[in-house]
């Protein structure tokens, strides 16, 4: 059996006017973890409120024994203790193995933590299996992992919930089914915490330095609006009318479903390479942010506008 790597998961609340000192913080931390035998990757997911309101962090290492040679290491402990002004009561910190292809953050993630009282830990096992299967059936489920305490490294249990959509996450989460299931947990656990760790366009914007201040939502819209308006436009009079209406005579529904296949596919292929070119205006230089950030906005709403004139002149 080919071993799986695991990571890191640490989620902390940040002092909301200590934000931008955490992420070039955390941008340090990088440089620090990079050397280390068998560091693989860092992430970071800065708050999206309301649903979202913690940083999580995401290390990712080769194996079990990687991970803990960073947790207990003098270089990590020099670096909690800087932070440690910035934040807002306890870290929460979890590890958890990946999947065989590596750890696969969904659109919206839920983290959830729960130290066990001693001697219950069958009662709650048994009823560990019984919300899974409760959950199985809340729509927009996409993935379910319990791990179980680790001596020495982690004493909670912890399950990571993936949903497609954070609206399926928040109602699974705020069901009746899901309340009175806790409620029935209340005597077997002595704390428990829950996390939600979203995730958007970020991941089409990853040539970012990890710990970089978090990209305004803005921004990568506006760059994923500059590739997707065309190969929406170009797919559907090329392909969509022609062919899948014309000949083919498929289903609206059908024909729609195809094109939005295609355009996430290319869109996804194709943002991280413009945002490439887009670098100077993604992350601008200090002191010339406004300028900067109205230059670029003005470049794309040109861009958008050339294309919308050129498609009504061609077609």
């Amino acid at each position: 059996m080919v071993p799986r790597s695991v990571s890191i998961v640490t989620q902390t609340c940040v002092r909301p006017e200590r934000n931008e000192d955490y992420a070039r913080w955390q941008g340090e931390t990088s440089a620090y973890i990079q050397p280390f035998p068998g560091f693989i990757e860092q992430r970071l997911l800065p708050p999206n409120p309301p649903l979202q309101v913690d940083w999580v962090i995401l290390q990712r290492f080769a194996s079990l024994a990687d991970a803990q040679r960073w947790l207990g290491s003098a270089e990590r402990q020099r670096r909690i203790d800087g932070a440690a002004p910035m934040l807002i009561g306890r870290d929460d910190v979890h590890i958890v193995q990946d999947e065989a292809s590596g750890l696969k953050p969904a659109p919206v993630s839920a983290i959830i933590s729960t130290r066990v009282k001693p001697g219950r830990e069958a009662e709650y096992r048994a009823w560990e299996r019984k919300i899974a299967a409760a959950q199985s059936r809340a729509p927009g489920l996409q993935g379910y992992r319990f791990e179980p305490p680790m001596p020495g490294v982690q004493e909670d249990y912890v399950a990571v919930l993936r949903f497609d959509t954070q609206a399926n996450l928040q109602a699974w989460l705020d069901s009746p089914v899901r309340q009175a299931l806790v409620e029935e947990a209340a005597s077997l656990t002595h704390e428990f915490h829950s996390r939600i760790a979203g995730s958007g366009f970020e991941q089409w914007f990853g040539n970012s330095t990890p710990g970089d201040a978090p990209l305004p939502a803005w921004k990568m819209n506006m760059l994923v609006l500059l590739m997707l308006y065309p190969i929406v436009m170009l797919f559907g009079i090329f392909v969509g009318t022609p062919y899948l209406d014309r000949a083919l005579h498929l289903p609206f529904a059908v024909a729609l479903f195809l094109g939005n296949v295609v355009s996430v596919v290319l869109t996804g292929f194709l943002v991280p390479r413009v945002a490439g070119h887009f670098g100077w205006w993604l992350r601008p230089a200090p002191g010339r942010t406004l300028r900067i950030n109205l230059s670029g906005a003005a470049i794309l709403g040109t861009i958008y506008a050339a294309m919308v004139l050129l498609f009504l002149r061609l077609f």
